[in-house]
């Protein structure tokens, strides 16, 4: 049995009396789906923000391939936004290398020759799976929603990151376009043998995509005081008929 990637041991985060999440104890193996949902404000970017390294557990561990995950971003950590994180001087294809180009060369974030080639080949390679091949000498403002959304997504990816987060990604995005993106993700999902982590409001969304669905909601309430008490993980199902039937009858639906 192959160990987890990712392991959370009785976590806990609190900002001053405020208790957002709490108890949360979980495995992840590499290559899993995990969407994830619950009320406004019940912790899931705030667990999303834990993953990246942007936050820090108050209490517990979170770990991954046995270590505590890096208190900064790196490499091995892909995120997308709703709102779209693209520099808008930059054209599709410069976005895309820019993250590239300070990797290979921190100080100058800047490529040249055979270096600089080799990055627009493997740019542009990922341009034509997010199907932006026809945009890549564009700006971000000549870009639809979903276009803007699809080169937010190849950003992440030209860093060949082993976990992709993806925060309310298309949220902003009406339901054909949605539909689209939910496909390009599956199979960017499969070809690069991501390990995935997704926040969303819609659960039937979390049902499309998800091979694990976490519901995140608090188990202790006191109305007295509201922030005493954090959520946690209050269904952890894996993804089919039965579960999504479960939750309709909780409610979650």
């Amino acid at each position: 049995m192959s160990a987890p990637m990712i392991e959370v041991k009785n976590l806990w985060k609190e900002y001053g009396n405020n208790v957002v999440l709490e108890r949360m104890n979980l495995q992840v193996k590499a290559g899993e789906f995990i969407t994830m949902v619950g009320a406004s404000g019940c912790g899931k970017s705030t667990f999303l923000k834990m993953l990246l390294g942007m936050e820090e557990p108050t209490r517990g561990q979170l770990l991954l391939d046995g270590k505590p995950i890096p208190n900064e971003p790196d490499q091995a950590r892909g995120i997308v936004f709703q709102q779209y994180s693209v520099f808008p001087h930059l054209s599709v294809e410069q976005n895309v290398i820019l993250a590239r180009e300070f990797e290979r060369s921190p100080l100058l974030g800047k490529l040249f020759g055979r270096a600089r080639r080799e990055v627009l080949e493997e740019a542009r390679a990922l341009l034509a799976k997010v199907g932006l091949s026809h945009a890549a000498k564009q700006y971000p403002h000549e870009l639809s929603g979903g276009m803007r959304q699809r080169l937010a997504i190849a950003q992440a990816l030209i860093r060949r990151p082993r976990i992709l987060l993806l925060d309310e990604p298309f949220g902003a995005l009406d339901p054909g376009i949605r539909k689209d993106m939910h496909t390009l993700v599956h199979q960017l999902w499969q070809e690069h043998e991501l390990t995935v982590f997704m926040v969303t409001h819609d659960i039937s969304e979390g049902f499309a995509l998800g091979t694990r669905l976490w519901v995140f909601d608090k188990l202790r309430r006191d109305d007295q005081a509201p922030e005493a008490y954090g959520a946690n993980i209050t269904y952890d199902l894996p993804v089919n008929r039965e579960s999504l039937a479960q939750l309709k009858e909780r409610d979650y639906g």
